[in-house]
């Protein structure tokens, strides 16, 4: 039985006033950290010391990548009183990508994981008076292939750090990871704590106290799971695949999702709670200092052929939906439910953005179904069920002044915005031509996707006849680079030719091939180097 319910809905929208609210947990008094929260997706708090907790604020418009940036982080402050202070948002810690503070290696140096701009992957900075100053990237071969929602904390005094995210050998979505620091700014590859402590659900946000052993981290499929929940287990021995049988902490969990926890002191603690399914994150804490309920004994773990067995009897009856909204990444948080539950659906909620400015843009949908085109008004409601119905494959934003964007209805979330970029088709501007594939080593068009693509752009030039466009061809860095680049300029001008063959002007399209030289990621990777393999069209009006 859960110890208490959620009052308050906090509002999705992106202009909101900031709120505060609380609720009775036999006696306990849970608020939110008022000063801290936002009507954004507020999450990943952690405390490091001299009244100061930083966290992770995502779609925020004094984020520096604005209302479409994923995640920057930002600092609160504990007052003498006890009060928390505004927000304050760090821009020395932050990119345009997703950021969020792994916490303290030592007591001068902080590590900050990253994915925007030119930084991929987990960065040292080093405290000088009130700022935060760059130092270097640390290694960690293994990192990059870490996708979903990555989170994670520094542990063991900074000896060890604990990663969730999806890898080649999760036991389903994001499973929890550790990683030994092996030289000053040298870790080794993130290994998977095992199925004791990972399911075939989402197992995120670690957090290990090295005094008692216990490690804390949120999950959706562990026994007695609503929503995400915390856990508590217990290293038994040595090693990091030796734990106890993870149990809920029921004192923080509640029906909505609770993703990360950072205790202030022995006695405090700091956590995420959506609440319920329509809310954004907050962090909440106790009005007052309250005896934690943390379980004393812990029981050893079942046999992993045990567990294995009997999950999938365990969610027989149960369906698994998303919990809004997904995350500051876009990887939905999931829920059990009965099947026999009844389910309202709700509009599709679009924020469309301007990828440069990051202003909202107004905009119109349309699709194809067969011969036929229908189009719908931003303020039209549309419900995913109805495009599935009709067999809808994708679905074309337009807004006036900028390339259109094809968005595949897989893509499309349910129960949270949508967020969509667009790139203004002004002098200078680069867009991405996603859908566009050729034959492995060839510059021979390939895929109907592909096609379909190029008649969309080919449909918007001739709209804009006076619009000037060169085309640049990219590959990665492998093989010859005479030949990379051959085969660049080649595949760009298969591009142009099918362009014209369309109707647009020969006059309005210039080619460049680079081959390797302008990477957009590292090429050490088959990741990497499948996004250097691309073409694009920059505006040259």
């Amino acid at each position: 039985m859960r110890k208490f319910k959620n009052v308050f809905i906090k509002a999705s929208g992106v202009m909101l006033l900031a709120f505060c609210f609380s609720f009775n947990l036999q006696a306990q008094k849970v608020v939110s950290l008022s000063g801290a929260n936002s009507p954004q997706d507020d999450i990943n708090p952690v405390w490091i010391g001299d009244n100061t907790l930083l966290f992770t604020r995502a779609f925020h418009p004094d984020n520096i990548g604005g209302v479409a940036d994923p995640g920057d982080i930002w600092m609160t402050k504990k007052s003498e009183s006890g009060e928390w202070l505004e927000a304050v948002h760090r821009a020395d810690l932050s990119t345009d990508g997703y950021d969020f503070s792994l916490g303290l290696e030592d007591i001068l140096t902080l590590l900050v994981y990253h994915t925007g701009g030119e930084r991929f992957g987990i960065y040292q900075y080093s405290k000088f008076g009130k700022d935060w100053n760059f130092l270097r990237q640390i290694s960690m071969s293994g990192l990059e292939e870490l996708s979903g929602q990555v989170t994670g904390r520094v542990g063991s005094g900074g000896k060890v750090i604990f990663l969730s995210g999806k890898g080649k050998d999760s036991k389903g979505n994001e499973d929890i990871y550790v990683s030994d620091k092996i030289g000053p700014t040298e870790w080794s590859s993130p290994v998977n704590l095992g199925s004791t402590i990972n399911t075939i659900g989402q197992e995120m946000s670690p957090f290990y106290d090295v005094k008692s052993s216990q490690l804390y981290f949120s999950s959706n499929m562990h026994e007695g799971a609503e929503g995400k929940d915390i856990f508590i287990a217990k290293r038994m021995g040595e090693g990091w695949n030796n734990w106890s049988k993870p149990v809920i902490w029921e004192q923080v969990s509640s029906p909505g999702s609770e993703v990360s926890v950072t205790f202030i002191n022995a006695e405090e603690v700091v956590w995420t709670s959506t609440q319920n399914s329509d809310g954004f994150a907050d962090l909440l804490t106790f009005e007052t200092v309250t005896p934690l309920d943390i379980p004393a004994e812990f029981s050893i773990a079942a046999p992993e052929s045990t567990a294995q067995i009997a999950r999938p009897q365990q969610v027989k009856t149960v369906s698994i939906e998303p919990i809004y909204p997904a995350s500051s990444v876009g990887i939905p948080e999931v829920r059990i439910v009965e099947q026999t539950a009844e389910k309202v659906e709700s509009p599709i909620s679009w924020f469309v953005v301007d990828a440069k400015n990051k202003t909202l843009v107004p905009f119109t949908l349309s699709w194809k179904v067969g011969g036929n085109s229908f189009s719908k008004n931003a303020s039209d409601s549309l419900k995913l069920s109805e495009l599935g119905n009709a067999q809808v494959k994708e679905i074309k934003v337009s807004a006036n002044g900028y390339f259109p964007k094809t968005i595949l209805i897989r893509e499309i979330r349910t129960n949270e915005p949508t967020v969509v970029l667009m790139t203004k088709a002004e002098s200078g501007n680069v867009v991405l031509l996603d859908n566009v594939n050729f034959k492995r080593g060839t510059a021979e068009l390939e895929g109907e996707d592909t096609k379909a693509s190029l008649t969309e752009l080919a449909e918007f030039l001739l709209l804009n006849p006076e619009m000037k466009l060169r085309i640049h061809g990219h590959t990665d860095n492998a093989g010859d680079p005479g030949l990379n680049k051959g085969l660049s300029l080649d595949r760009a001008g298969s591009v142009r030719d099918f362009l014209i063959e369309q109707g647009v002007a020969f006059e309005s399209l210039r080619i460049s091939g680079w081959g390797g030289t302008r990477p957009l990621a590292s090429n050490s990777t088959e990741t990497g180097r499948s996004k250097n393999r691309r073409v694009e069209l920059e505006v040259e009006r």
